[in-house]
C-alpha cells in the first residue's frame, strides 16, 4: 500500500469513529440520564436543609429561624481545689490546657497523668526517685535534673514528678499544663 492511501484510510477512521461516539453519547444522555443538578431528579440543597430534615429524622422538630455559625464553645467548668496534707492548693483540671507561670524556686508538681509544654523559659526536671519523665516530642526519657526542650509535649506517668526553673536563671518559666498539678 502507499503511503498518501494507508493516510487517508486512517483519518476517515478515526473521523468516523468520533463521529460515532458523538452521536451515541447524545443519545445516552436524551434517553435517561437527566439527573442534572437543580433538577427535580438530582436537587441542589443547602446545610440548612440538611440540618433540618436531620433533626427531624432525630425527633428534635425543626426550627424555623435560620442558624448563623457561631463559635465552638470552650466548656467553662470551674477546676476543682482540694487541699492537700501540706497545706498547699492542688488544682485538678479536666481535658483543659491551663497556663501556669512558674517563678524561680517553685516547683510544679504533676498528677499522674497530667502533661506539660514549656513555652518560655528553661526548666529541669523534678522527680523524686530516679526514673524521669517522659519526652514524647523526641521520644526519649529525661532524667531527674536534665534540661526540658521547649515546645516539647512531656508526659508524668506517675505523681511527684514535675518541672522547675534552672538553677542560676532568674526568668519564670511559662508552661502549658493538662491534667492535675501542684506548684510547691
Amino acid at each position: 500500500m502507499k503511503k498518501p492511501y494507508k493516510l487517508s484510510l486512517a483519518v476517515i477512521l478515526i473521523g468516523s469513529g468520533i463521529a460515532l461516539g458523538s452521536i451515541f453519547n447524545i443519545t445516552a444522555q436524551g434517553a435517561g440520564a437527566t439527573n442534572q443538578a437543580g433538577t427535580t431528579d438530582d436537587p441542589v440543597v443547602t446545610k440548612s436543609y440538611v440540618d433540618q430534615q436531620i433533626q427531624k429524622a432525630l425527633g428534635g422538630g425543626v426550627s424555623t429561624t435560620p442558624t448563623t455559625p457561631t463559635a465552638p464553645t470552650i466548656p467553662t467548668t470551674p477546676p476543682a481545689t482540694t487541699q492537700p496534707s501540706d497545706g498547699k492548693d492542688t488544682t485538678v483540671v479536666e481535658n483543659t490546657v491551663t497556663v501556669v507561670t512558674l517563678k524561680p524556686g517553685e516547683k510544679l508538681v504533676a498528677k499522674a497523668g497530667a502533661e506539660f509544654i514549656i513555652r518560655s523559659g528553661k526548666g529541669v526536671i523534678y522527680s523524686g526517685d530516679a526514673n524521669g519523665v517522659a519526652d514524647l516530642t523526641d521520644g526519649k526519657d529525661i532524667a531527674n535534673g536534665q534540661a526540658a526542650g521547649n515546645n516539647h509535649l512531656l508526659s508524668f506517668p506517675r505523681d511527684g514528678r514535675g518541672i522547675m526553673v534552672q538553677e542560676g536563671n532568674t526568668y519564670s518559666l511559662i508552661v502549658m499544663v493538662r491534667g492535675g498539678y501542684s506548684i510547691q
